[in-house]
């Protein structure tokens, strides 16, 4: 007989055979999942244990694994939001096959199908291929990168299908925002909270992520530093508190019952995103994202002479490449390094 457990959030299996107790995960949340997956695995070990040859290959179609992926993500739920707005384009091409059906041809068929979408849709009708971004292809090929992989570790598959493949053309979204636009688009916003997290991400450079996670126990206001903790990349990081930046966090509230810096009446807020758009709206500022706050804290950065070095770990890139996307606004700085070496002469 077949049992299912917890053991944390994932299902696990045990039964008794040939005198043994055996145990298995499930490596799913789903508990209908758990359960399919509890008698394949048992079917699997009585066929190796009297040698049954396997009749039919064992299927494993994309949307129930899709399903399973899901389940098991420990992602933020930022990130599960990117994860199910790109299924939206891939899993009606993708999702009736069998995982290990699919193939690299596959991956390509899919990525022009969504560059063709791309190139005909009436913002980019007339524009040449290279002044168009394909920025969301590439993100879902991303997504089914990691997904393939997650498939490959539960054995469902051997090879990654979109291993090698390489990235098309992204148009880089370096956005700076002069003082005036700054001041606009703080005075757009409608209410206080909105206008302090804005004004945060403007002057740390903070991801959208990392201002909302932020507790009362990472802000230092007597050493004048915050701790950015569980980043993108893992790593946590230190910047420095300005004076006007101070002033913002010394006039927000602290609520005992939340340990968050921005939340709404004790509760930790989730996004900003549609009071960011009104802000937007009124300031007369178009085409501009959340995101975009943190190009503005670099561009101000690098363009006030700090070193791309600086900027790097005040932005918490793990490579230098990342920050040399900022080094054509310092023609300044590089044409006086020059100078200096060779103007005396």
């Amino acid at each position: 007989m077949l049992y299912l457990y917890k053991r944390g959030n994932i299902w696990w299996t045990k039964f008794m055979f040939d005198g043994k107790l055996r145990r298995y995960s499930c490596k799913t949340q789903d508990k209908t999942v758990a359960q399919e997956v509890a008698a394949a695995l048992n079917a699997d070990v009585v066929r190796n244990r009297f040698d049954i040859p396997v009749k039919y290959k064992k299927e494993y179609v994309f949307n129930d694994v899709w399903r399973e992926y899901i389940n098991s993500d420990m992602s933020s739920r930022g990130q599960k939001e990117n994860k199910f707005y790109s299924a939206k384009h891939f899993l009606p091409v993708l999702g009736n096959k069998n995982t290990k059906d699919i193939n690299i041809l596959d991956i390509e068929n899919y990525r022009l199908k969504r560059k063709l979408e791309i190139l005909s849709m009436p913002k980019n009708i007339g524009k040449r291929e290279s002044d168009i971004s394909f920025r969301l292809v590439n993100r879902e090929t991303t997504i089914l990168h990691h997904f393939f992989n997650y498939c490959i570790k539960c054995g469902y598959i051997d090879k990654n299908p979109c291993a090698g493949i390489k990235k098309l053309n992204e148009l880089s979204r370096l956005k700076t925002l002069s003082d005036e636009d700054i001041q606009k688009l703080i005075s757009g916003a409608t209410n206080k909270l909105t206008r302090d997290l804005i004004t945060f991400l403007i002057y740390t450079g903070c991801r959208k992520g990392e201002a909302l996670n932020l507790k009362w126990d990472d802000v230092d206001l007597k050493n004048d530093v915050i701790a950015v903790k569980g980043t993108k990349t893992k790593y946590d990081r230190y910047i420095p508190i300005s004076k006007p930046l101070k002033s913002i966090l010394g006039g927000i509230e602290k609520n005992q019952d939340c340990l968050y810096v921005f939340n709404i009446n004790g509760a930790k807020l989730g996004n900003f995103r549609k009071s960011f758009t009104t802000a937007c709206r009124n300031a007369g500022l178009k085409d501009l994202r959340i995101h975009d706050l943190r190009h503005v804290f670099a561009s101000k950065m690098v363009m006030n002479g700090t070193s791309l070095y600086i900027t790097g770990e005040l932005l918490g890139h793990r490579t230098t490449q990342m920050t040399k996307r900022y080094s054509h606004l310092v023609p300044d700085t590089l044409k006086k390094a020059v100078d200096d070496v060779w103007g005396k002469k």
